[in-house]
């Protein structure tokens, strides 16, 4: 189980970006993710009329390393480190490392 997933909305903590928060768009296998308005660079791409790509400079989210970002607690209004733990019904739910509460409903 994966600390960080799909749609959860994290902090920067290095970086350029350090500070800017924002949802996690894609999570590669190499604990890499991708996050909404976080670590932009520009692309040149050469235009393609046979697939309709149009050229230019285009402006796109890179990959940052999960070390890099931390869950952001909606309780704290900060950053948080992320814990497991298992419920009486046998679940396996992340909880935040400083309140314990629940990430996951």
């Amino acid at each position: 189980m994966n600390r960080l997933r799909k749609g959860d909305e994290v902090i920067v903590l290095a970086g350029r970006d350090k500070g800017k928060r924002g949802k996690v768009l894609r999570v590669l296998e190499n604990d890499r993710l991708f996050v909404d308005n976080v670590n932009l660079v520009k692309r040149h791409t050469k235009p393609n009329p046979n697939k309709g790509v149009v050229g230019g400079i285009i402006e796109k989210e890179a990959s940052i390393h999960t070390s890099n970002v931390a869950l952001y607690n909606p309780a704290t209004k900060k950053a948080d480190r992320v814990g497991f733990k298992i419920l009486e019904d046998g679940r396996k739910v992340r909880v935040f490392r400083s309140n314990g509460e629940v990430v996951d409903v």
